[in-house]
């Protein structure tokens, strides 16, 4: 069974940054596309950005310009750089993974992270 572990969240003041990390265990074979998602208080879970193995990366309109998501294939793990943080980026981020692992190509999530940005 893949883990995705998630680190980085917290609270930040507009105009600020975060880096956020998601990590996949051992478990993880191979790893296609990677993605972070996130998920506002009354709002469905949406698609910030995503990256697959060959580095090709697309990300929702709203944070084109502001967050750069990147991963290092060596340590299976996914990260996330916003900047100019406005107060409509606050919700739990989630990390995605497409993954291999002994029984199969499955989707993974991890348990999320919470983003609040101060006004």
């Amino acid at each position: 069974q893949v883990q995705l572990v998630e680190s980085g969240g917290g609270l930040v003041q507009t105009g600020g940054s975060l880096r956020l990390s998601c990590a996949a265990s051992e478990d993880a074979i191979s790893i296609s596309t990677m993605g972070w998602y996130r998920q506002a208080p009354g709002k469905e879970r949406e698609l910030v950005a995503r990256v697959s193995s060959s580095g090709m990366t697309n990300y929702t309109e709203s944070v084109k310009g502001r967050f750069t998501i990147s991963r290092d294939n060596s340590k299976n793990t996914l990260y996330l750089q916003m900047s100019s943080l406005k107060p409509e980026d606050t919700a739990v981020y989630y990390c995605n993974a497409r993954c291999l692992s002994t029984g199969g190509w499955f989707d993974y999530w991890g348990q999320g992270t919470q983003v609040t940005v101060s006004s």
